[in-house]
């Protein structure tokens, strides 16, 4: 009797990925409508979110098809906003299939050093975009997901919920909550044949570390990952992609650091 395998294609799926207008969400955006998905692209940065909508359009028409894209600004603390977001999603495309949330924000904040004010605006704004409109935005989404052959959930946390350090609190529980409710959806959503994965970026380069020098972060590199060297968000795409596969159906909760190994090196 022949083996069967199933699809190891995206091409026709309806993909939503927020914090789509740089880093990771723009490689993810860019990979999936290579793929031949049809990409909704979510982000507060309109003309970033512009800018990556034409890369988008012109990949297509490199590969001969029109590509399917459909930007929407999107400010993911405001539930208002992700409404509006499977709303039109759905209007456009007729369902969503795969959905990432990859939208963050990391600010330096510590429980020693500021004001009562100034800690708990940091924690709110840190906690509102990486954690809760994570639940949200697939709360809204969940009927679509639901109605899909291959529902998928990748949300995007951190090697900050597998190691720490100081300084970055609100950023370590946001995403160590991620970790938490990507196995609490995996369980959930599992008898509807929908998938929820975790994936923990290391040291990536992106807008979120150009901010450091390049001497820095190459010392960095050099003394506390394997690889030394950063990643690029073109290789965290790659794991998303694959964590959305229809060929993926059996691999739910897992939380998988892509990292350089920096992770395991620090245990």
């Amino acid at each position: 009797m022949p083996i069967e395998f199933a699809s190891r294609s995206i091409a026709g799926s309806t993909a939503v990925i927020t914090g789509a207008a740089s880093g990771m969400g723009r490689a993810t955006a860019l990979l999936f409508a290579s793929e031949g998905a049809r990409v909704v692209l979510a982000d507060r940065s309109a003309e970033q979110l512009t800018d990556v909508a034409r890369e988008v359009e012109e990949l297509g028409a490199t590969g001969g098809d029109a590509a399917q894209v459909l930007a929407v600004e999107c400010d993911v603390r405001q539930p208002a906003d992700l409404e509006k977001l499977v709303t039109a999603a759905v209007d456009r495309f007729g369902g969503i299939d795969l959905l990432v949330n990859n939208a963050g924000v990391s600010r330096r904040n510590n429980v020693t050093e500021q004001s009562d004010e100034e800690f708990e605006d940091v924690w709110q704004e840190v906690l509102d975009i990486n954690l809760t409109a994570h639940v949200r935005l697939v709360r809204s989404a969940l009927p679509h997901l639901k109605a899909s052959d291959a529902g998928r959930i990748v949300n995007i946390a951190s090697t900050e919920a597998l190691v720490s350090q100081a300084g970055l609190i609100s950023y370590s529980a946001s995403k160590s909550g991620v970790v938490g409710i990507t196995r609490s959806m995996a369980i959930e959503l599992a008898e509807f044949g929908i998938t929820a994965n975790a994936i923990c970026p290391g040291p990536i380069e992106t807008g979120m570390t150009s901010k450091y020098p390049e001497e820095a972060k190459a010392k960095y590199a050099r003394r506390r990952v394997p690889m030394r060297r950063y990643g690029r968000p073109e290789e965290v795409a790659q794991m998303t992609l694959n964590l959305c596969l229809p060929a993926s159906s059996y691999v739910t909760g897992t939380v998988i650091p892509v990292d350089g190994g920096m992770s395991m090196f620090h245990v």
